[in-house]
């Protein structure tokens, strides 16, 4: 017999679907100009590699008219989205990607759940539609990106327990797109050599099997395409938060200033948040050092869209911890309304206005600067340490 479904499970689907319905119908009923541009890049790729065609010269349809970025390796995966029709692969990438919010949503408030006990499907449910709401995960399910799905296989991979299949994960995500890269240095600075060489074995041998089937696509990714960033877009863009977005709009037309800038920059970014996470990880709150690395992947990286800031659920999981200290629940609570707001376009407006540049850049940057803040300044969590074990999956349902 079919064992009935938890009642707070049902309540929590039903508030997560309320909380985030909305969002979904408006995305997947846009224009077709505006809907779900990156998952149409991300088809195109696909039919690229099918049908032989330049995988970097193609564009996606017009007006958007936008050229795939991402490693061979990513157009190998993106094969099977381009065997759907567009709208059935937009409403299963789109139901994928709520699942992510979910599953991260879970890893990243995993300490509440003992205070939940059997509700904690509902609360999980209400927790991760607040996460939705935030603007970096809205524009992931605007886009239709795969941010969320790297995210959670990192955080998979560093939270479990050791084990010989440990850095696989973080490998392939890396080998999709290479802002993980960061992970791999973590493992290497935090002592898990073999996990580390197991991420960079991983890496190398996704881009070798990518290479083996796109020869002349591996070339020019590797030799040419990887150092033209101006294929993205404007990188001075509001939308780019990384420091060197920053610098950019901070100083525009002097790229050599910018570049030395954001060099210097990204290694003190860099050496304090690695620092900072190694130092959580030895005492044993990995979930800290998690989120604390992903915030210094989202700095350093040259070209940082504000959806890429999909650590965030990581970030007040930690903030809140066990929920027991309300001024963490107050200050979880202001961050979360901080990402709720469109900051950093309410700037830009502000600094279009000319009466109000100097104020309006600032908050132009504010979620790069807040990711700052929080590299230096996020605490350890209060809750007792977060590890997924071997043979422990992210459990989304109530205790039995």
């Amino acid at each position: 017999m079919h064992r009935r479904l938890p009642a707070a499970a049902v309540a929590g689907l039903a508030v997560f679907a309320a909380l985030v319905g909305w969002l979904v119908v408006a995305r997947l009923t846009a224009t077709p100009p505006q809907r779900l541009v990156d998952l149409d890049v991300y088809r195109n790729a696909g039919t690229s590699v099918l049908h032989g065609r330049d995988l970097y010269g193609f564009l996606s349809h017009p007006p958007q008219r936008l050229p795939f970025t991402y490693p061979p390796f990513a157009a190998l995966l993106a094969v099977p989205l381009s065997w759907l029709p567009f709208t059935a692969a937009g409403i299963l990438w789109t139901l994928g990607e709520l699942a992510c919010t979910v599953a991260l949503t879970a890893i990243g408030f995993r300490a509440l759940r003992p205070r939940a006990g059997r509700w904690w499907p509902l609360l999980l449910g209400l927790l991760a539609g607040l996460v939705q709401l935030t603007l970096p995960f809205r524009d992931e399910v605007k886009f239709g990106q795969v941010d969320e799905l790297l995210a959670l296989l990192v955080a998979v991979d560093c939270l479990r327990d050791r084990r010989r299949t440990g850095g696989v994960l973080v490998g392939v995500a890396t080998a999709v797109k290479l802002t993980p890269a960061v992970f791999v240095v973590y493992l290497l600075v935090r002592g898990r050599r073999r996990a580390a060489a197991t991420a960079a074995a991983t890496f190398a041998a996704c881009t070798l099997l990518a290479a083996a089937v796109l020869p002349g696509d591996s070339d020019r990714y590797w030799t040419d395409v990887l150092f033209h960033t101006e294929r993205l877009r404007s990188n001075a863009g509001t939308a780019n938060q990384s420091l060197r977005g920053m610098w950019l709009r901070a100083l525009p037309g002097h790229d050599h200033g910018v570049t030395a800038a954001w060099l210097a920059c990204a290694a003190a970014v860099a050496a304090v948040g690695l620092w900072r996470a190694r130092a959580m990880s030895r005492r044993g709150d990995e979930l800290a050092a998690v989120a604390l690395v992903g915030l210094v992947a989202v700095l350093v990286s040259p070209v940082s869209w504000i959806h890429h800031l999909v650590w965030l659920p990581l970030v007040l999981g930690v903030l809140v911890g066990a929920g027991r200290d309300l001024r963490r629940v107050v200050l979880a609570i202001t961050v979360w309304v901080f990402f709720v707001l469109s900051v950093p376009w309410l700037g830009s407006h502000a600094a279009a206005s000319r009466s109000f540049v100097p104020l309006g850049r600032i908050v132009q940057d504010g979620f790069g600067l807040m990711a700052v803040v929080l590299v230096l300044w996020l605490p350890t969590s209060v809750a007792r340490p977060v590890t997924l074990r071997h043979n422990e999956s992210v459990h989304l349902g109530g205790d039995q």
